[in-house]
């Protein structure tokens, strides 16, 4: 019998024009070269890299700060004419990353590069920022615009958020996951910021109009690929405290293998994945793309996961949805082994990069 040929999908994220695999052989070797460590009277750091947040040890308290930006999804946010959804996800790509270490944020410093300052879209960004400081109880301390024609044609965003761990908290890193665990997960509001290189060239592909539904939808497709980030800082801020939390992760790039920066000597097994939200079917279907690209370029419809004891599940989730997260589900266990498993899909990850 001949070999059954494999069925090459037409788009994935890498002919999109973002390499995974280029982007890790990059950062691993800019890594290598920064070798310099502060002395111990500058704070002292916790964990190494590749985790949510940095942790920095200052005397008796702990902080945790990370950087993140928009990405592409500004070029969306132009295209259909609005900067308000674009402004909260300043704020959300980075508290969210401040919660899957546990950290209660604190403090955000806002990014801006332009071609040239548009007071229009400033100030639907700034309505933006306004609105997912509120929801995630931050503060704006300042920030940097920089016109840089030469650089930039458009405007460019992004932030550096600071966080902290109140009363005694301990960071929340996966050091505590074990095989019996249980993950709950909490649905994403859309695609957040996250593979819309992707996305806007299947758009392009296809003509698109972005000022009509999808087929299924019920607005505008512009308006629904802009929704902003989830930010899910008040759920998570409400069970970082309890020892049952063993780890806690936000799926952003990178999608479910994200879960393998808790702990890689465990096998996340996502068996209780739910249905794939109508959004993320229509994406797939304008690029004909496996349901390995879905799950490991977008959130695919969980936009964070929470590992606990398998004897406090039913009673976290209660307090979650007390909590703002009514719609926390579980999705799945972690057993012997190594990697990220969704059964019914058929895919098996071995790590993140």
């Amino acid at each position: 019998m001949a070999p059954s040929r494999v069925r090459t999908p037409r788009w994935s994220y890498a002919k999109s024009g973002v390499d995974r695999t280029v982007v890790a052989l990059a950062l691993a070797r800019l890594l290598r070269e920064v070798r310099y460590r502060a002395p111990a009277s500058h704070g002292r750091p916790l964990g190494g890299a590749g985790h949510y947040a940095g942790l920095l040890r200052l005397g008796s308290t702990t902080v945790a700060l990370t950087t993140d930006t928009v990405g592409t999804k500004v070029l969306l946010a132009r295209d259909v004419g609005r900067w308000e959804e674009v402004g909260e996800d300043v704020v959300g790509v980075n508290v969210n990353d401040l919660a899957a270490v546990g950290a209660r944020p604190a403090a955000l410093v806002d990014t801006i590069l332009c071609a040239r300052p548009d007071p229009s879209a400033f100030r639907a960004i700034g309505r933006g920022i306004d609105r997912g400081l509120r929801l995630a109880g931050c503060s704006l301390l300042g920030g940097e615009t920089a016109v840089v024609p030469e650089i930039v044609d458009g405007i460019d965003l992004g932030g550096t958020a600071l966080g902290f761990f109140p009363n005694g908290r301990k960071p929340v890193l996966g050091a505590g996951i074990r095989p019996g665990d249980r993950l709950l997960g909490i649905p994403s509001n859309g695609v957040h910021a996250n593979g819309m290189t992707l996305v806007r060239r299947l758009l392009r592909e296809t003509s698109c109009n972005l000022r009509a539904p999808r087929r299924g939808g019920r607005i505008p497709i512009g308006r629904e690929l802009l929704r902003p980030t989830r930010i899910y800082t008040p759920t998570i801020d409400a069970i970082a405290d309890r020892p049952e939390v063993h780890g806690l992760a936000h799926l952003s790039g990178g999608g479910v293998r994200n879960l393998v920066r808790l702990r890689s000597d465990v096998r996340f097994v996502l068996d209780r994945w739910p249905p794939l939200p109508g959004l993320f079917r229509w994406i797939a279907s304008l690029g004909d793309l496996p349901d390995r690209e879905v799950f490991e370029t977008f959130n695919a419809g969980i936009g964070f996961v929470v590992v606990v004891a398998a004897d406090a599940a039913d009673g976290l989730r209660r307090r979650m949805a007390r909590a703002g997260a009514p719609d926390a589900r579980e999705i799945g266990r972690v057993e012997r082994g190594t990697g990220v498993a969704v059964p019914a899909r058929g895919l098996e990850y071995a790590g993140y990069s």
